[in-house]
């Protein structure tokens, strides 16, 4: 009876409420989706960074609260940056006065507390705990670094420097001396940076290649005087040495930067002191000699082969350094526009005297071959130089290969005396004897050349379409150009005069008859006005007036080739010569902006890989990294 008055009763109060029932639940539902729709349980952590990215500090503010309740040492920083940018100074300082309190060695926080400060104008406080962090700091590397890093972010960088600072004295070990040049560098402190640098060489020698790399990178390539050109460098360095000159590793450093800086007196002055501190046997100049030469800077080179032979005939390198030395005058005098006859005769007599005293050594191969030229090409003594050259090919024991340079050479000298059969029969010795080497590619190209000259176009460039395969990439592209102006000068028509014209002025030139051979290339264009030849005929022209010293009608030949034929095949060509020429000529802004006119302009050219090589030494970069 009672269960069935409790069922009645039941049934009647829900009809009764039905209607207040139903308004309670939506009620429910619609605040639940409002609440869910603020602050969702799982997705907190994505919305807080969500509206802190998009700087929306209030919103973030939110969900920060609540991340940071759960776990402090996760959100704090977060947290902490969201309340500034919300201008809610008064919560920061809060929340980080008890990550302070939470854990006293992240001294940072103190940082924390004085940027809190700064933003509302209370320098006093600010000044009193950034100082507070420095005092109370542990220098271990994690709480140095995290304070550092707390500075750099205000930019504060006295204050991070007085941190390594402290640090290097808790720590000698671990002296910071790259964290400490960074800071400078990003103080724009140079002078502090490159010492920073220095002590860490002094340090620790083996450091010397990541302080070179340090500071190349570090000084930058603004303008001729960045990375290792920076003379601050080299001032720096020069102090160091003159109150420590037992320290070799900076004589070696400051003699590395005078190499980069092509200083190259400098470094001869420098490696001469420390060969005679080390007291060691010339090797240091003897490299620099050859570093020398190649940059063409002869007179230091022939005192670097002078101190080394001043040591006598006991000392390794005296004899190479004999050669060598007279090498270097070889190049210098025939080098020259317009040598004398007296400079020539002086150096064919020292050429004479070298070939007895180094006879049948195997020391003597440039000894002969630089004689034999300067008889041939500058002496007219044709005949003793072809005899010079036999002697050497039927010398006892010489070596294939070496005879095979010889006829090479010979055979030039017989091109050039107009013994064209002559020569060609020396070349193909040599393509049979070495048919598959570069030596034996050489010969091959000089016979297609020598086809060439003789006017048999139709063998010249049968034979240079065969070498367009070669294993040297020189002699393909050698090969490539003789074919392409072939093809280009006759085409369809029959008419090859205007080439044939053109071969005998690349012989005249060969034999040094530079007046003669302008004057056959001029009369194409005034004989054949549609020929095909004129950037070949601009460029032929610059290499006469370049060996002439005629630097500013180099130049315009150069620059003619570009304006009128910048697609045509010598352009690439004309583009990187001219830039060698503002090298020499030493403009470097010039020779940079050439250089970079190869890479932009002549993507494919096969001069890239050395335009970039020359525009980044013009820059300053270290290329030994």
């Amino acid at each position: 009876m009672f269960t069935f008055i409790k069922l009645s009763l039941l049934i009647h109060l829900q009809k009764i409420n039905k209607y207040l029932y139903s308004v309670f639940f939506i009620t429910c539902l619609m605040c639940f989706n409002k609440l869910y729709s603020q602050k969702p349980t799982n997705n907190y952590d994505k919305l807080a960074l969500q509206y802190f990215d998009q700087k929306e500090y209030e919103k973030a503010n939110v969900y920060f609260d609540e991340l940071y309740d759960k776990t402090p040492d996760v959100w704090y920083y977060y947290y902490f940056k969201s309340l500034l940018g919300a201008k809610e100074f008064s919560k920061a300082e809060k929340i980080t006065k008890k990550q302070l309190k939470q854990n006293k060695y992240n001294v940072q926080n103190h940082v924390y507390l004085a940027r809190i400060y700064k933003l509302q104008n209370d320098v006093k406080k600010e000044t009193e705990f950034n100082q507070k962090a420095i005092t109370e700091l542990t220098p271990t590397q994690p709480f140095v670094q995290n304070l550092v890093t707390a500075f750099v972010e205000d930019a504060n960088y006295d204050y991070a420097i007085e941190v390594y600072k402290k640090a290097r004295k808790q720590s000698p070990d671990y002296p910071y001396y790259y964290e400490l040049a960074d800071l400078y560098k990003q103080k724009n402190d140079l002078k502090a940076m490159i010492n920073e640098y220095l002590d860490a060489l002094e340090f620790k020698e083996s450091e010397l290649q990541a302080v070179q790399t340090n500071l190349q990178n570090s000084l930058g390539y603004d303008d001729d005087e960045g990375g290792i050109n920076n003379p601050l460098l080299k001032q720096e360095l020069q102090k160091r040495i003159q109150k420590n000159n037992d320290k070799i590793i900076l004589s070696e450093f400051l003699i590395f930067i005078q190499k980069q800086q092509k200083d190259f007196d400098g470094a001869f002055v420098q490696s001469k002191a420390l060969d005679k501190r080390l007291k060691e046997d010339g090797h240091r100049l003897f490299e620099l000699a050859k570093m020398c030469v190649s940059n063409q800077q002869w007179q230091t080179a022939q005192r670097c082969y002078e101190y080394v032979i001043e040591k006598g005939p006991k000392n390794g390198y005296y004899d190479a350094a004999t050669i060598d030395i007279l090498n270097v005058e070889y190049l210098a005098v025939t080098q020259k526009p317009q040598p004398t006859k007296d400079e020539l005769f002086a150096l064919e007599q020292k050429y004479l005297k070298a070939n007895l005293q180094f006879k049948n050594t195997s020391l003597n191969t440039q000894i002969i071959k630089n004689l034999a030229n300067l008889q041939a090409y500058y002496l007219n003594k044709t005949n003793e130089a072809v005899t010079l050259l036999e002697e050497a090919i039927n010398a006892a024991g010489i070596e294939a290969l070496e005879k095979a340079n010889y006829k090479i050479q010979l055979g030039d000298i017989y091109l050039l005396s107009g013994q064209i059969w002559d020569a060609s029969l020396l070349y193909s010795q040599v393509e049979k004897d070495f048919k598959y080497e570069t030596i034996g590619q050489e010969a091959k190209f000089r016979n297609a050349k020598l086809s060439f000259y003789a006017g048999d176009f139709k063998w010249a460039k049968t034979q240079a379409d065969v070498l367009k395969g070669a294993t040297t990439k020189l002699i393909a592209n050698d090969a490539l150009d003789l074919s392409l102006i072939i093809t280009d000068a006759i085409g369809v028509d029959t008419n090859d005069l205007p080439l044939k014209l053109f071969a005998s002025a690349e012989l005249m030139i060969l034999q040094h008859q530079y007046s003669q051979a302008i004057a056959r290339m001029d009369s194409i264009n005034q004989l054949f006005s549609n020929n095909t030849l004129g950037d070949d005929i601009y460029f032929k022209k610059a290499q006469i007036y370049f060996l002439l010293g005629d630097v500013v009608k180099t130049e315009a030949m150069y620059k003619n080739i570009l304006e009128y034929y910048p697609d045509d095949l010598y352009a690439d060509d004309a583009q990187f010569k001219l830039a060698q020429l503002y090298e020499k000529l030493n403009d470097k802004e010039k020779a940079k902006q050439s250089y970079q006119d190869v890479l932009t302009k002549f993507p494919g050219s096969i001069f890239v890989v050395e335009a970039r090589k020359r525009f980044r030494l013009l820059r300053g970069d270290n290329l030994s990294n």
